[in-house]
Protein backbone atom coordinates (compact mmCIF):
# COMPACT_ATOMS: atom_id res chain seq x y z
CA UNK A 1 0.00 0.00 0.00
CA UNK A 2 1.62 3.46 -0.61
CA UNK A 3 1.45 6.42 1.51
CA UNK A 4 3.58 9.56 0.93
CA UNK A 5 5.48 10.57 4.34
CA UNK A 6 5.52 13.68 5.76
CA UNK A 7 9.25 13.81 5.94
CA UNK A 8 12.44 11.42 5.10
CA UNK A 9 12.87 9.39 7.81
CA UNK A 10 16.80 11.09 7.43
CA UNK A 11 15.49 14.42 8.95
CA UNK A 12 14.54 12.59 12.16
CA UNK A 13 17.47 13.62 13.91
CA UNK A 14 16.74 17.27 13.62
CA UNK A 15 13.10 17.37 15.36
CA UNK A 16 14.41 18.95 18.50
CA UNK A 17 11.69 17.42 21.46
CA UNK A 18 9.98 20.69 22.37
CA UNK A 19 7.33 17.55 22.98
CA UNK A 20 9.27 16.29 25.75
CA UNK A 21 7.62 19.17 28.11
CA UNK A 22 4.29 17.20 27.57
CA UNK A 23 5.77 13.97 29.72
CA UNK A 24 3.12 14.11 32.27
CA UNK A 25 -0.16 14.47 32.56
CA UNK A 26 -1.77 11.53 33.63
CA UNK A 27 -0.27 8.86 35.38
CA UNK A 28 3.24 9.88 34.43
CA UNK A 29 6.69 7.52 34.49
CA UNK A 30 9.68 8.27 36.86
CA UNK A 31 12.81 6.05 37.02
CA UNK A 32 15.61 5.05 34.39
CA UNK A 33 15.65 3.34 31.36
CA UNK A 34 16.69 0.31 30.88
CA UNK A 35 19.03 -1.40 28.48
CA UNK A 36 18.57 -4.03 25.26
CA UNK A 37 18.74 -4.60 21.78
CA UNK A 38 16.64 -2.73 19.55
CA UNK A 39 16.47 -4.70 16.90
CA UNK A 40 15.24 -8.00 17.27
CA UNK A 41 16.20 -11.72 15.71
CA UNK A 42 13.47 -13.69 13.93
CA UNK A 43 11.83 -14.69 16.81
CA UNK A 44 12.31 -11.81 19.33
CA UNK A 45 10.30 -8.50 18.86
CA UNK A 46 11.42 -5.26 21.00
CA UNK A 47 9.46 -3.34 22.78
CA UNK A 48 9.85 0.48 24.28
CA UNK A 49 7.44 1.69 27.18
CA UNK A 50 7.57 4.30 29.99
CA UNK A 51 7.18 2.00 33.06
CA UNK A 52 10.58 1.40 34.36
CA UNK A 53 8.50 1.08 37.31
CA UNK A 54 7.41 -1.97 36.48
CA UNK A 55 9.66 -4.47 36.32
CA UNK A 56 10.76 -8.06 35.23
CA UNK A 57 8.51 -9.36 37.99
CA UNK A 58 5.42 -7.13 37.48
CA UNK A 59 2.09 -7.86 36.56
CA UNK A 60 2.88 -5.73 33.50
CA UNK A 61 6.08 -7.56 32.15
CA UNK A 62 3.53 -10.25 32.53
CA UNK A 63 1.12 -8.49 30.26
CA UNK A 64 3.57 -7.49 27.47
CA UNK A 65 5.19 -11.14 27.66
CA UNK A 66 2.06 -13.15 27.09
CA UNK A 67 1.21 -10.89 24.02
CA UNK A 68 4.45 -12.54 22.52
CA UNK A 69 3.55 -15.59 23.38
CA UNK A 70 0.31 -15.57 21.60
CA UNK A 71 2.01 -14.13 18.54
CA UNK A 72 4.85 -17.02 18.67
CA UNK A 73 7.85 -14.62 19.53
CA UNK A 74 9.58 -13.40 22.32
CA UNK A 75 9.40 -9.56 23.43
CA UNK A 76 12.74 -8.01 24.71
CA UNK A 77 10.95 -5.20 26.36
CA UNK A 78 13.05 -2.08 27.45
CA UNK A 79 11.66 0.82 29.86
CA UNK A 80 12.36 4.53 29.72
CA UNK A 81 11.06 7.67 31.51
CA UNK A 82 8.89 9.38 29.28
CA UNK A 83 10.81 12.00 28.25
CA UNK A 84 13.92 10.36 27.50
CA UNK A 85 11.48 7.28 25.62
CA UNK A 86 10.65 9.91 22.72
CA UNK A 87 14.31 11.21 22.51
CA UNK A 88 15.11 7.72 22.11
CA UNK A 89 12.74 6.82 19.45
CA UNK A 90 14.09 9.71 17.22
CA UNK A 91 17.08 9.13 17.72
CA UNK A 92 16.50 5.42 16.49
CA UNK A 93 14.60 6.02 13.66
CA UNK A 94 17.71 8.15 12.29
CA UNK A 95 19.67 5.35 13.45
CA UNK A 96 18.04 2.44 11.54
CA UNK A 97 17.38 0.88 14.82
CA UNK A 98 13.53 1.58 16.25
CA UNK A 99 11.97 -1.24 17.87
CA UNK A 100 8.78 -3.05 16.57
CA UNK A 101 6.85 -1.56 19.01
CA UNK A 102 6.49 1.59 21.24
CA UNK A 103 4.17 2.75 23.95
CA UNK A 104 4.29 6.76 23.89
CA UNK A 105 2.41 9.31 25.83
CA UNK A 106 -0.36 10.55 23.83
CA UNK A 107 0.80 14.15 22.38
CA UNK A 108 4.26 12.58 21.44
CA UNK A 109 2.79 10.75 18.58
CA UNK A 110 2.37 13.43 16.06
CA UNK A 111 6.04 14.35 16.67
CA UNK A 112 6.54 11.27 15.49
CA UNK A 113 4.24 10.83 13.25
CA UNK A 114 5.58 14.38 11.13
CA UNK A 115 9.06 12.61 11.15
CA UNK A 116 7.59 9.65 9.12
CA UNK A 117 9.14 7.22 11.26
CA UNK A 118 5.92 5.78 12.17
CA UNK A 119 3.18 3.11 10.05
CA UNK A 120 -0.65 4.01 10.15
CA UNK A 121 -2.78 1.74 11.68
CA UNK A 122 -3.94 1.26 8.10
CA UNK A 123 -0.68 0.32 7.12
CA UNK A 124 -0.43 -2.32 10.02
CA UNK A 125 -3.87 -3.58 8.81
CA UNK A 126 -5.72 -2.90 12.56
CA UNK A 127 -8.83 -1.88 12.58
CA UNK A 128 -9.51 1.04 14.64
CA UNK A 129 -13.02 1.46 14.16
CA UNK A 130 -14.55 0.94 17.66
CA UNK A 131 -12.12 2.72 19.11
CA UNK A 132 -13.91 6.15 20.41
CA UNK A 133 -13.18 9.29 17.98
CA UNK A 134 -12.48 11.33 20.84
CA UNK A 135 -9.28 9.04 22.06
CA UNK A 136 -8.08 8.36 18.48
CA UNK A 137 -7.95 11.64 17.34
CA UNK A 138 -5.10 12.33 19.45
CA UNK A 139 -2.93 9.91 17.64
CA UNK A 140 -3.98 11.59 14.32
CA UNK A 141 -2.13 13.63 11.85
CA UNK A 142 -3.83 14.86 8.52
CA UNK A 143 -6.02 12.27 7.89
CA UNK A 144 -4.31 9.28 8.97
CA UNK A 145 -4.49 7.14 12.32
CA UNK A 146 -0.96 6.49 13.98
CA UNK A 147 -1.25 3.54 16.98
CA UNK A 148 -4.25 2.60 19.12
CA UNK A 149 -4.46 4.30 22.80
CA UNK A 150 -4.05 1.62 25.41
CA UNK A 151 -6.38 3.44 27.32
CA UNK A 152 -7.34 6.51 28.60
CA UNK A 153 -6.76 9.22 31.87
CA UNK A 154 -8.39 12.08 32.37
CA UNK A 155 -9.14 14.88 34.71
CA UNK A 156 -12.54 15.40 37.28
CA UNK A 157 -13.28 17.05 40.33
CA UNK A 158 -12.19 14.99 43.66
CA UNK A 159 -14.28 16.24 47.05
CA UNK A 160 -13.91 15.53 50.62
CA UNK A 161 -17.57 14.34 51.93
CA UNK A 162 -17.03 15.12 55.44
CA UNK A 163 -16.45 19.19 54.33
CA UNK A 164 -19.05 19.27 51.65
CA UNK A 165 -21.54 17.78 54.42
CA UNK A 166 -20.51 20.10 57.16
CA UNK A 167 -21.11 23.01 54.99
CA UNK A 168 -24.82 21.68 53.57
CA UNK A 169 -23.10 21.32 50.31
CA UNK A 170 -24.55 18.54 47.81
CA UNK A 171 -22.40 17.65 45.04
CA UNK A 172 -25.10 16.56 43.10
CA UNK A 173 -25.89 20.08 42.72
CA UNK A 174 -22.42 21.38 41.23
CA UNK A 175 -23.23 21.20 37.70
CA UNK A 176 -22.17 24.60 36.35
CA UNK A 177 -19.51 27.28 36.97
CA UNK A 178 -22.29 29.37 39.05
CA UNK A 179 -23.13 26.28 41.30
CA UNK A 180 -19.33 25.44 41.80
CA UNK A 181 -18.26 28.92 43.20
CA UNK A 182 -21.56 28.85 44.92
CA UNK A 183 -20.20 25.55 46.52
CA UNK A 184 -16.71 27.38 47.13
CA UNK A 185 -18.32 30.49 48.86
CA UNK A 186 -20.55 27.88 51.42
CA UNK A 187 -16.99 25.79 52.14
CA UNK A 188 -14.77 28.51 52.81
CA UNK A 189 -17.90 30.58 54.73
CA UNK A 190 -17.79 27.62 57.10
CA UNK A 191 -13.73 27.67 57.41
CA UNK A 192 -12.46 25.17 55.09
CA UNK A 193 -10.58 25.90 52.09
CA UNK A 194 -11.90 25.42 48.78
CA UNK A 195 -10.41 24.04 45.37
CA UNK A 196 -6.51 23.45 44.58
CA UNK A 197 -5.50 22.77 41.54
CA UNK A 198 -2.27 22.48 38.94
CA UNK A 199 -1.38 26.55 36.97
CA UNK A 200 2.38 25.49 37.52
CA UNK A 201 4.51 26.82 34.29
CA UNK A 202 4.58 23.77 32.37
CA UNK A 203 2.64 21.45 30.04
CA UNK A 204 0.77 20.38 33.51
CA UNK A 205 -0.41 23.75 33.80
CA UNK A 206 -1.98 23.60 30.55
CA UNK A 207 -3.62 20.35 31.48
CA UNK A 208 -5.17 21.74 34.59
CA UNK A 209 -6.45 24.44 32.74
CA UNK A 210 -8.20 22.69 29.73
CA UNK A 211 -10.96 21.58 31.39
CA UNK A 212 -12.08 24.84 32.05
CA UNK A 213 -10.61 26.87 28.44
CA UNK A 214 -12.74 24.02 26.91
CA UNK A 215 -15.76 24.40 29.29
CA UNK A 216 -16.18 28.10 28.06
CA UNK A 217 -16.19 27.06 24.44
CA UNK A 218 -12.42 28.41 23.60
CA UNK A 219 -10.54 27.32 21.34
CA UNK A 220 -7.02 26.59 21.08
CA UNK A 221 -6.23 28.62 18.05
CA UNK A 222 -7.87 31.09 19.37
CA UNK A 223 -6.41 31.82 23.03
CA UNK A 224 -7.93 35.43 23.53
CA UNK A 225 -10.96 34.73 22.50
CA UNK A 226 -14.02 35.93 24.98
CA UNK A 227 -14.10 32.25 25.75
CA UNK A 228 -10.77 31.87 27.04
CA UNK A 229 -10.87 35.13 28.77
CA UNK A 230 -13.71 34.28 30.97
CA UNK A 231 -11.83 30.80 31.79
CA UNK A 232 -8.85 32.40 33.00
CA UNK A 233 -10.90 34.82 34.90
CA UNK A 234 -12.64 32.61 36.65
CA UNK A 235 -9.50 30.83 37.91
CA UNK A 236 -8.23 34.52 38.92
CA UNK A 237 -11.31 35.34 40.96
CA UNK A 238 -11.34 32.29 42.62
CA UNK A 239 -7.70 33.51 44.05
CA UNK A 240 -8.95 36.96 44.62
CA UNK A 241 -12.28 35.53 46.77
CA UNK A 242 -9.74 33.32 48.17
CA UNK A 243 -12.01 30.24 47.04
CA UNK A 244 -8.07 28.90 45.75
CA UNK A 245 -4.99 29.28 47.84
CA UNK A 246 -2.30 31.22 45.91
CA UNK A 247 -0.04 28.04 45.67
CA UNK A 248 -1.99 26.96 43.01
CA UNK A 249 0.33 29.16 40.82
CA UNK A 250 3.45 26.63 41.72
CA UNK A 251 1.38 23.53 42.34
CA UNK A 252 2.05 20.63 40.20
CA UNK A 253 -0.22 17.87 40.23
CA UNK A 254 1.30 15.49 43.06
CA UNK A 255 1.36 18.77 45.13
CA UNK A 256 -2.38 19.58 44.80
CA UNK A 257 -3.20 15.77 45.54
CA UNK A 258 -0.65 16.48 48.43
CA UNK A 259 -2.73 19.08 49.86
CA UNK A 260 -6.07 17.50 49.05
CA UNK A 261 -4.86 14.42 51.23
CA UNK A 262 -4.16 17.01 54.03
CA UNK A 263 -8.30 16.51 54.16
CA UNK A 264 -8.82 20.29 54.61
CA UNK A 265 -9.78 21.36 50.63
CA UNK A 266 -13.24 20.80 49.82
CA UNK A 267 -11.94 20.34 46.36
CA UNK A 268 -9.22 19.24 44.14
CA UNK A 269 -8.71 18.69 40.47
CA UNK A 270 -6.94 15.33 39.88
CA UNK A 271 -6.67 12.35 37.58
CA UNK A 272 -8.04 8.97 36.91
CA UNK A 273 -4.65 7.98 38.51
CA UNK A 274 -5.43 9.48 42.21
CA UNK A 275 -8.41 6.57 42.46
CA UNK A 276 -6.69 4.14 44.67
CA UNK A 277 -5.38 6.83 46.70
CA UNK A 278 -8.71 8.21 47.38
CA UNK A 279 -10.05 4.95 48.59
CA UNK A 280 -6.78 4.86 51.03
CA UNK A 281 -7.49 8.35 52.37
CA UNK A 282 -8.66 9.25 56.04
CA UNK A 283 -11.58 10.94 55.02
CA UNK A 284 -14.48 9.37 52.64
CA UNK A 285 -14.41 11.18 49.17
CA UNK A 286 -15.90 11.30 45.93
CA UNK A 287 -15.60 12.22 42.69
CA UNK A 288 -18.02 14.73 40.34
CA UNK A 289 -17.65 15.52 36.44
CA UNK A 290 -15.67 18.96 35.82
CA UNK A 291 -18.47 21.29 34.62
CA UNK A 292 -18.75 23.36 31.68
CA UNK A 293 -19.17 26.92 32.34
CA UNK A 294 -23.12 26.86 31.03
CA UNK A 295 -23.43 23.24 32.42
CA UNK A 296 -22.62 19.51 31.27
CA UNK A 297 -19.26 17.51 31.10
CA UNK A 298 -16.32 20.24 30.64
CA UNK A 299 -14.07 18.13 27.80
CA UNK A 300 -11.00 17.32 29.51
CA UNK A 301 -7.90 16.73 27.98
CA UNK A 302 -6.71 12.46 27.68
CA UNK A 303 -3.56 11.67 29.22
CA UNK A 304 -2.52 8.07 28.47
CA UNK A 305 -0.23 5.76 25.88
CA UNK A 306 -0.64 4.77 22.78
CA UNK A 307 0.86 2.13 21.12
CA UNK A 308 2.86 2.63 18.26
CA UNK A 309 4.58 0.74 15.18
CA UNK A 310 7.69 1.65 13.83
CA UNK A 311 8.91 1.69 10.17
CA UNK A 312 10.79 -1.28 9.32
CA UNK A 313 13.64 -2.33 6.56
CA UNK A 314 12.11 -5.50 6.77
CA UNK A 315 8.57 -5.11 6.15
CA UNK A 316 7.70 -9.43 6.71
CA UNK A 317 7.96 -8.35 10.50
CA UNK A 318 4.30 -5.91 10.38
CA UNK A 319 2.10 -9.21 10.50
CA UNK A 320 3.66 -10.52 14.17
CA UNK A 321 3.81 -6.63 15.12
CA UNK A 322 0.21 -6.16 14.44
CA UNK A 323 -0.80 -9.66 16.04
CA UNK A 324 0.80 -8.04 19.01
CA UNK A 325 -0.94 -4.71 18.82
CA UNK A 326 -4.18 -6.76 18.56
CA UNK A 327 -3.21 -8.81 21.56
CA UNK A 328 -3.09 -5.29 23.73
CA UNK A 329 -5.96 -4.02 21.79
CA UNK A 330 -9.14 -6.67 22.27
CA UNK A 331 -11.80 -5.29 24.43
CA UNK A 332 -10.42 -7.76 27.08
CA UNK A 333 -6.96 -6.23 26.84
CA UNK A 334 -7.90 -3.13 26.80
CA UNK A 335 -9.74 -4.27 30.85
CA UNK A 336 -6.61 -5.98 31.74
CA UNK A 337 -4.26 -2.68 30.93
CA UNK A 338 -7.11 -1.31 32.91
CA UNK A 339 -6.39 -3.56 36.00
CA UNK A 340 -3.17 -4.06 35.72
CA UNK A 341 -2.63 -0.05 36.43
CA UNK A 342 -5.92 1.09 37.82
CA UNK A 343 -5.73 4.25 36.16
CA UNK A 344 -6.52 3.43 32.69
CA UNK A 345 -10.21 3.18 31.20
CA UNK A 346 -10.95 1.53 27.94
CA UNK A 347 -10.72 3.13 24.49
CA UNK A 348 -14.04 1.10 23.37
CA UNK A 349 -17.68 1.11 24.47
CA UNK A 350 -17.16 -2.92 24.78
CA UNK A 351 -14.05 -2.58 27.28
CA UNK A 352 -16.04 0.34 29.10
CA UNK A 353 -18.73 -1.69 29.60
CA UNK A 354 -16.87 -4.69 30.55
CA UNK A 355 -15.08 -2.56 33.28
CA UNK A 356 -17.92 -1.14 34.55
CA UNK A 357 -19.24 -4.42 35.14
CA UNK A 358 -16.39 -5.54 37.43
CA UNK A 359 -15.84 -1.98 39.09
CA UNK A 360 -19.20 0.27 38.75
CA UNK A 361 -17.64 2.62 41.21
CA UNK A 362 -15.28 3.85 37.91
CA UNK A 363 -18.82 4.97 36.19
CA UNK A 364 -18.09 8.86 36.71
CA UNK A 365 -14.45 8.51 34.98
CA UNK A 366 -15.76 6.03 32.17
CA UNK A 367 -18.12 8.78 31.79
CA UNK A 368 -15.08 11.85 32.02
CA UNK A 369 -13.28 10.04 29.56
CA UNK A 370 -16.15 9.96 27.06
CA UNK A 371 -16.44 13.53 27.28
CA UNK A 372 -12.23 14.14 26.62
CA UNK A 373 -10.46 15.33 24.16
CA UNK A 374 -6.85 14.87 23.01
CA UNK A 375 -4.63 17.83 23.00
CA UNK A 376 -3.40 17.66 19.68
CA UNK A 377 -6.97 17.38 18.10
CA UNK A 378 -8.40 19.37 15.52
CA UNK A 379 -5.03 18.81 13.61
CA UNK A 380 -2.63 21.16 15.83
CA UNK A 381 -0.16 17.81 15.62
CA UNK A 382 3.53 19.25 16.01
CA UNK A 383 1.96 23.34 16.78
CA UNK A 384 0.30 21.93 20.56
CA UNK A 385 3.55 21.94 22.57
CA UNK A 386 3.90 25.97 21.32
CA UNK A 387 0.32 26.95 21.72
CA UNK A 388 0.30 25.24 25.40
CA UNK A 389 3.54 26.95 26.15
CA UNK A 390 1.83 29.86 25.36
CA UNK A 391 -1.27 29.48 27.54
CA UNK A 392 0.36 28.08 30.78
CA UNK A 393 2.27 31.26 30.57
CA UNK A 394 -0.73 33.25 30.28
CA UNK A 395 -2.25 31.28 33.39
CA UNK A 396 0.52 32.25 34.99
CA UNK A 397 1.08 35.85 34.30
CA UNK A 398 -3.03 36.17 35.14
CA UNK A 399 -2.93 34.58 38.17
CA UNK A 400 0.28 36.07 39.50
CA UNK A 401 -1.27 39.61 38.70
CA UNK A 402 1.46 40.59 36.38
CA UNK A 403 -1.37 41.10 33.82
CA UNK A 404 -5.18 40.66 33.34
CA UNK A 405 -6.45 37.91 31.89
CA UNK A 406 -7.10 39.81 28.62
CA UNK A 407 -4.02 40.85 28.27
CA UNK A 408 -2.22 37.82 29.51
CA UNK A 409 -4.09 35.79 26.69
CA UNK A 410 -3.34 38.60 24.23
CA UNK A 411 0.36 38.28 24.33
CA UNK A 412 -0.04 34.21 24.54
CA UNK A 413 -2.35 34.92 21.16
CA UNK A 414 0.47 36.38 19.26
CA UNK A 415 3.22 34.21 20.86
CA UNK A 416 1.31 31.55 19.78
CA UNK A 417 1.26 32.46 16.31
CA UNK A 418 5.09 33.47 15.98
CA UNK A 419 6.02 30.26 17.01
CA UNK A 420 3.56 28.70 14.73
CA UNK A 421 4.07 30.44 11.49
Amino acid sequence: MHHTRRKPIALVGTVVLTTVTLALAGACSSGSGGGGETTGSATTYTWWDPYPQHDASSDWEGRVQQCGDDAGVKIQRTAYDTTALTNQALLSAQEGTSPDVILLDNPAVSTLADTGMLTTTEELGLDTSDVDENLLAAGVLDGDAYGIPIGANTLALYYNKEILDAAGVDPSTITDWASLTAALQAVTGAGHKGITFAGIGTEEGSFQFLPWFWGAGADLTQLDSPEAVEALTLWKDWLDAGYAPNSVIQNSQNTVWEEFLTGTFAFAENGTWQVNSAAEADFETGVIQLPAKDGGVAPAPTGGEFIVAPVQKDDSRYDVTRQIVECMTTPEGFVETANTFAYYVPPTSAGQEQLLGEKPELETWVEAVRSAKGRTSDNLGTDYPKISEALWTAVQNALSGAATPQDALSTAQSDAEAATS
